[in-house]
């Protein structure tokens, strides 16, 4: 037996309330998915009988979200600066907070500029930079191939012609220099609890934990980010909210100028970005 859209939405809210903060929003996205239909559309017609094939479809989307998944890996996608994109579990979920990378990107982009984003995963970074800044060039790159797959997937959605994905392990296949460098690297200490804690668990391993206390990476890109910076460009790196510091402290060493970092939208320092003097 069938039940109606108000309803499912109240059963499926019943069972989410104990697992899930956001169980209200979460349980009108996976109806929302399954009915090919805007979220208007359940309050419109509430009254609307399901389909068996629904109903099942619903069942199963359920007990995945109930055993922790993800909603963006069971209905394979997540919106990034008011863009739709492609996700799966060979890619890191794009979160809002990494918008802050992308203000402060366009907020230090001379014109026709040649942008670098390094670790793209779905391609969140570069395209969202690439659709407001159509008169610059973008590589992004990821040693990931599935994650290389997902990006031009997520480019050609969007006819972003101006973005060129490539594999490389960080700055291993880049040649030339770039007027700017971004990137949202692994940060988390492998030692870190949250690991094997809800949505972070089906999460790429590799694109989530850095040795040296989720410090590696950053200090690599940092490190050799000054052989691929043009004069006076600037290099800026996503990082935990703990780690602005010593974050910071790799940057000066490096030798970058003009060293600062910037909140997300919760308070948190979240990136940190710095000039290349050379």
């Amino acid at each position: 037996m069938t039940r109606s859209i108000a309803s499912w939405l109240n059963e499926a809210c019943e069972q989410l309330r104990q697992c899930d903060d956001n169980f209200r929003r979460d349980a009108e996205t996976l109806l929302s998915w399954v009915l090919g239909k805007n979220r208007v559309y359940l309050f419109t017609w509430p009254e609307k009988m399901l389909t068996q094939e629904q109903e099942n479809k619903l069942a199963e989307s359920l007990v995945r979200r109930l055993k922790g998944e993800p909603v963006a890996y069971i209905i394979g996608e997540q919106e990034f600066w008011s863009m739709p994109f492609y996700v799966n579990r060979h890619t890191l979920i794009p979160r809002p907070d990494t918008e802050v990378i992308v203000e402060q990107a366009l907020k230090h982009l001379p014109p026709d500029s040649r942008v670098l984003d390094l670790g793209t995963g779905s391609g969140a970074i570069a395209l969202a930079v690439a659709k407001e800044r159509r008169d610059c060039r973008i590589d992004a790159v990821d040693f990931s191939e599935q994650a290389i797959e997902q990006a031009t997937k997520n480019r050609d959605r969007h006819c972003l012609e101006n973005v060129s994905i490539y594999q490389s392990h960080w700055y291993q296949s880049v040649s030339g220099s770039f007027d700017l460098i971004v990137s949202n690297p692994p940060y988390i200490d492998a030692e870190d609890e949250h690991l094997s804690k809800g949505g972070l668990s089906y999460e790429p391993y590799s694109a989530l934990v850095a040795e040296d206390n989720g410090l590696a990476d950053i200090q690599h890109i940092v490190n050799e980010g000054q052989k691929y910076l043009n004069r006076h460009s600037w290099l800026m790196v996503e990082h935990g909210w703990q780690q602005k510091d010593a974050v910071q402290d790799i940057f000066i060493k490096a030798g970058y100028h003009r060293v600062t970092s910037v909140q997300d939208y919760g308070g948190n320092d979240r990136v940190t970005l710095g000039q290349n003097s050379e």
